[in-house]
């Protein structure tokens, strides 16, 4: 990460050394952003660990933008500082909306929908990973290293079950995939139609089935979406696609107890290892998550496993994770 003689040289060159600066809340992530303060100009300063990470975050977006949607103008960069000076997008978060607007879920899910239902217009850079059957079975490796198993054979059967499942589910394209989109990640901004949904946090994109977003933006970790919304949404998006629905549906499920095991793992990574427990709290929804997948019958053979493999993230489990966390208090 940059200190600050090398912030401020950056700053200095794109000429914004004299900007108040403030902290914006941070994610799950290595990141850091500051809010930048000219006059009435304003922009963001993104901190990341590695160039890379800019250079991922730019290509990225550029390609979304370039497809048509909002994200951030970059207005200088710094790879190997790992510094990114960006638009501000404002702080209308799709979430603080939600809370404050809550008639306005089945209208703004109803948007997200229909820009991850244009996304199949625009094929996605084919150097990006294609997160396949043995891809998603890579992923859960964290889970079994963070998060309590009570069987191991039953949680790397689970694995090769998930990877095989998937691989059989009829063919399809791969989209661009955003992989971490949901409403904490979504401004909104006073522009027409798609265009209204800033997006933000798409460095990790790669190319993945359709189903994917959609989980990620209808089983959200942080909020709860209404189970009439998610439905309608699941409805919407294969009207939208000449989807068939079982089998999206299918992929819809497969794919949500995959993402929704690693995010246990994630926040219980996040706990032990880099001393951030306030992502406890979102276990017992991300496990309800994986309990309403897997009531799906063609998946009653990885509920199997999964019930032999993991245990629920009942208050004694959570506590066990925050005794492990370093930042926690010493009882």
């Amino acid at each position: 990460m940059a200190d600050e003689a090398e912030v401020q040289s950056f700053l200095t060159a794109a000429g914004w050394h004299d900007a108040s600066r403030r902290p914006l809340a941070g994610d799950a992530s290595a990141r850091s952003y500051e809010r930048l303060t000219r006059g009435a100009d304003r922009a963001v300063l993104m901190k990341a660990p590695d160039g890379a990470e800019i250079a991922r975050f730019t290509r990225i977006g550029y390609w979304l933008a370039e497809a048509g949607f909002s994200t951030p103008n970059v207005l200088a960069r710094d790879d190997a500082a790992g510094l990114l000076l960006l638009e501000d997008f404002g702080d209308a978060l799709a979430a603080r909306h939600l809370d404050a607007t809550p008639e306005d879920e089945p209208a703004l899910y109803a948007l997200i929908t229909e820009f991850l239902a244009d996304m199949p217009r625009h094929p996605p850079p084919e150097d990006l990973p294609l997160l396949d059957g043995p891809a998603l079975a890579d992923l859960l490796d964290l889970v079994l290293e963070f998060y309590p198993c009570t069987d191991r054979a039953a949680a790397d059967a689970l694995k090769q079950a998930i990877a095989d499942k998937f691989d059989t589910l009829p063919a399809w394209k791969p989209v661009l995939c955003l992989r971490d989109f949901h409403a904490e990640n979504i401004i909104l901004l006073d522009r027409p139609s798609l265009r209204r949904l800033g997006l933000l946090d798409y460095q990790d994109a790669l190319r993945a089935h359709p189903a994917y977003d959609l989980v990620s933006a209808l089983q959200d970790a942080r909020r709860d979406v209404s189970p009439r919304v998610e439905t309608a949404e699941i409805a919407h998006y294969c009207a939208l696609t000449t989807t068939d629905p079982g089998a999206f549906q299918l992929a819809y499920r497969l794919l949500g107890l995959q993402r929704a095991l690693r995010i246990l793992g994630i926040f219980a990574r996040l706990t032990i290892r880099d001393g951030k427990p306030q992502y406890l709290e979102y276990m017992p929804r991300v496990y309800a998550y994986i309990s309403r997948n897997l009531a799906d019958p063609a998946l009653a053979d990885l509920a199997e496993l999964f019930h032999a493999a993991y245990p629920a993230p009942d208050p004694n489990l959570i506590s066990d994770l925050r005794r492990k966390c370093p930042t926690s208090p010493t009882p």
